[in-house]
């Protein structure tokens, strides 16, 4: 039976023939059909230039879109750090002012057999009828009712309620707080009672009172109240001739307060 032969096989066969012989031509003699290459590649770039515009164009879609999303990661991110920057700067800020607020009391000096407590002011919880302060140490730490409170600037109260993990002051400014005083320069007693405002008076006055304007006030010790010597504030008179306290503590700007005990000696407590 003879080898059947077609068209297709014939342009198959004469087809692996040419490219055959454009192999061995190319292999011989590598630049004979560089000319023709060229020509064909110059007839051709403008057809391959429009085919490959669109693909450009998605290309460069593609990469803008992924440089968007990038940049919006980054913002992101850059959003994220800004916040805990904030939160970092705020902290230190705080940090720096309770420092600030330590070492002031700590330059407070009392009087050498007085130890103190030293606490965060919490909560205020005075209205228009009642000045104190609330702070977040009790009888288990030591606190006892009656005991002085002080600021990094002067007297500001006592305690008047220990729980076994709060205490209540009563600010000097309460109408209910009375304090004895004395003029540091020519020893003038008197005591400065509270008004519900910020600048409390002096009453007991002496008809021949030398007390003037600008004098230094200090605790007198009477009573046993409240130690000798703590800086309480300067006296100023009003249009009517009445005597006041401006205080050295400013109670809006208070954050940390120092309780003082009256520290007994161990011989004294054995003997109780």
């Amino acid at each position: 039976m003879p080898f059947p032969w077609n068209g297709a096989s014939f342009s198959s066969s004469a087809l692996i023939f040419l490219s055959i012989l454009l192999m061995g031509l190319s292999a011989f003699k590598p630049h004979m059909f560089d000319s023709t290459r060229t020509g064909v590649a110059d007839s051709f770039s403008p057809v391959l230039f429009w085919v490959s515009l669109p693909f450009q164009h998605v290309s460069i879609f593609f990469h803008d879109v992924t440089g968007l999303a990038q940049l919006q990661a980054d913002n992101v991110r850059l959003e994220q750090e800004n916040i805990k920057l904030r939160e970092w700067y705020q902290t230190a800020l705080l940090l720096d002012s309770e420092n600030k607020s330590l070492r002031d009391l700590l330059n407070l000096k009392v009087e050498p057999h007085y130890k103190h407590i030293s606490a965060r002011v919490i909560a205020d919880a005075g209205n228009a009828y009642v000045k104190s302060l609330i702070v977040p140490v009790g009888t288990k730490d030591g606190v006892i009712k009656g005991a002085a409170v002080l600021s990094s600037d002067g007297l500001i109260g006592r305690i008047v309620e220990v729980g076994e993990d709060t205490s209540r002051i009563l600010l000097v400014t309460d109408i209910n707080s009375r304090v004895p005083i004395v003029v540091e320069d020519t020893g003038q007693h008197a005591i400065m009672a509270g008004e519900n405002v910020s600048v409390p008076i002096l009453i007991h006055l002496p008809q021949d009172s030398e007390i003037v304007q600008g004098s230094r006030l200090i605790t007198s010790g009477y009573g046993g109240m409240y130690p000798h010597g703590l800086p309480v504030g300067k006296v100023v008179t009003d249009s009517e001739n009445v005597m006041g306290v401006v205080l050295f503590s400013n109670f809006d700007t208070i954050q940390i307060v120092r309780i003082l005990q009256k520290d007994i000696p161990k011989t004294h407590k054995k003997d109780n």
